[in-house]
């Protein structure tokens, strides 16, 4: 059987309330638990909770961006996590996008590739305990106080064929997001056959077509209009079917970049139906070759959220 994660935080669910979940997910059959980092919790600290509350999950940032910290500061914080869950902490690094990059940190989103690619080298021999320069990352000495006894693996964000290349001859796996079953023999036509490929997916578990495709189409709105994610879907064989939707809302109208999303592609997108429904179809993400689905649960109307844990569970 495929692992079987959960984003956590859970929407809506203060990070304090977490543990009664955290310390069930075994039980059920969740093997990961994986953070995020956009606007909400930081990557970490939902990791560090989780280390002592899932004693037996495998833990890690989908993705922690390799811009919003200097390189030795993101290796300090691998380091620790890799400390508090040895042998279970994967970490999670990718460019992130614009948005986040630039238009909320302030922090210029310049030769993303390179960056990955030379933090990616630098987290390497950091985390192995040698003593690193990097001139293209500024850094000049840097060493960790106290290495892991473990180094985690590392594994990448990867959208497009450059970046799963990469994380293909240089990463331990690759992260991907906002897929369709049918699209992962492509990402793996590029990525090949050998490493993990991880995926989070968003489910929505509820009998409500109407409610779960307009909680669809607010969420492919705000990401897929960013450069990055267009980029992605328009090599996935996207693009005319959401072109509508990125003329609108390039022109101010959101309201008209909502209602362009064919039916179609929230349905290839967005996980929902009854639990059965939405568990059978995260299974086909896994028979299509996905080795790691990540649910990230969406709340609705019908179930709530923390039931929905329990009724997706694998």
């Amino acid at each position: 059987m495929s692992r079987w994660g959960l984003t956590i935080p859970l929407t809506g669910v203060p990070l304090a309330e977490h543990r009664k979940t955290v310390e069930g997910l075994t039980d059920l059959g969740y093997t990961d638990a994986w953070s995020a980092e956009a606007s909400g919790a930081d990557g970490f600290t939902p990791l560090a909770l989780a280390s002592q509350w899932g004693p037996q999950l495998r833990l890690g940032p989908a993705i922690v961006p390799v811009y919003t910290r200097g390189p030795g500061l993101l290796a300090q914080q691998a380091a620790t996590l890799a400390d508090l869950a040895p042998g279970r902490f994967v970490l999670g690094i990718g460019t992130s996008s614009q948005v986040i990059v630039e238009r909320w940190n302030g922090i210029p989103f310049t030769e993303p590739y390179r960056r990955v690619r030379d933090t990616l080298r630098f987290l390497r021999r950091a985390l192995a305990g040698e003593k690193v320069s990097d001139e293209a990352l500024g850094v000049s000495g840097f060493k960790l106080e106290t290495p892991p006894r473990t180094p985690p693996p590392i594994v990448l964000a990867a959208l497009r064929p450059g970046m799963l290349r990469l994380a293909a001859r240089e990463a331990d796996g690759a992260i991907t997001n906002w897929l369709a079953p049918h699209d992962v023999p492509k990402v793996r036509a590029e990525f090949g056959t050998e490493k993990e490929l991880i995926a989070r997916i968003f489910v929505c578990p509820t009998s409500n077509a109407d409610e779960a495709r307009a909680l669809g189409r607010r969420l492919i709105a705000a990401y897929l209009t960013v450069p990055v994610y267009a980029a992605f879907h328009e090599w996935l064989g996207r693009g005319e079917r959401l072109a509508a939707m990125n003329e609108a809302w390039a022109a101010g109208d959101r309201k008209a970049a909502l209602a362009a999303i064919p039916d179609e592609v929230v349905d290839d997108l967005l996980v929902h139906g009854s639990p059965d429904e939405c568990r059978e179809r995260v299974r086909a993400y896994v028979d299509a070759g996905l080795d790691t689905p990540v649910l990230a649960v969406l709340p609705n109307s019908e179930i709530p959220i923390t039931d929905a844990v329990r009724a997706l569970a694998p």
